[in-house]
């Protein structure tokens, strides 16, 4: 039988989702202590890769077990022995034939910043201060993602993928006092892509360049073109949607 596990973290102590042969990684967290209370090996796989200090609030994970589990029971104990940073929400009956990763139809990142300093935000936002940000022209600049479906230029160099392709249905910036946040929705992502785009945009922002500078960047289809990858910490995956028919 296949399990579907919701659960978030927050990425500052963790090299990531995937599993690291010398770091720490979420999946390593949640796959040894699933093993030590069902007391069988297991293998879980994750709906993505976050990158090192990228967090979660909304993720998918799914496993096999052969055996009828009380999931609200293993939910209790799973939290009991987790660390603070990681959370289960919910565990739950799939289709056999269900994938966190692959049957994931869209998925939703949020970039978050705070205009100023407050020590309270050190490890979830990245703090912008003495900056002066125009987020017209970033807003500008991103209604023009929706124009293109190749983002080689986002992509983490030397990556090993079949296509560069994405489809992208959302991405704005919206700002509240002090907070700063920019939301993007697609089908899939590249490594890197999230924070490759923000940098764009910031780099926009500031005055550095034209939001019109972002057609030309996805056009040249080289990573050296965009802007900066903005630091890890601002990132959040955030929503995760799959078809109804993949649960049992």
């Amino acid at each position: 039988m296949r399990y579907f596990i919701k659960l978030a973290y927050k990425g500052t102590d963790f090299h990531g989702w995937q599993l690291q042969p010398n770091a720490l990684s979420v999946q390593q967290v949640v796959q040894e202590a699933l093993q030590m209370l069902l007391k069988e090996p297991i293998t879980i796989l994750g709906a993505g890769r976050t990158d090192a200090g990228v967090h979660a609030s909304q993720f998918f994970a799914h496993f096999d077990f052969d055996k009828v589990l009380n999931t609200d029971d293993l939910v209790l104990r799973l939290n009991a022995i987790f660390p603070d940073s990681v959370v289960v929400y919910t565990i739950f009956k799939v289709s056999d034939n269900a994938h966190a990763r692959f049957d994931a139809l869209s998925r939703t990142y949020e970039y978050r910043i705070f205009l100023g300093r407050d020590p309270f935000l050190t490890d979830t936002v990245w703090q912008l201060y003495h900056q002066q940000l125009n987020v017209e022209a970033m807003n500008k600049a991103a209604s023009y993602l929706f124009d293109y479906a190749d983002f080689k230029c986002f992509s983490k160099s030397k990556t090993d993928v079949k296509t560069y392709n994405c489809k992208i249905t959302e991405a704005h910036w919206e700002q509240k006092d002090a907070h700063l946040t920019f939301t993007i929705t697609a089908d899939r992502f590249l490594r890197n892509m999230v924070r490759a785009v923000v940098g764009t945009l910031i780099d926009i922002g500031l005055g550095k360049n034209t939001p019109e500078t972002m057609k030309a960047v996805i056009e040249s289809r080289n990573r050296q073109k965009a802007g900066f990858s903005v630091p890890a910490k601002g990132l959040f995956l955030t929503k995760i949607i799959y078809p109804n028919n993949i649960f049992a």
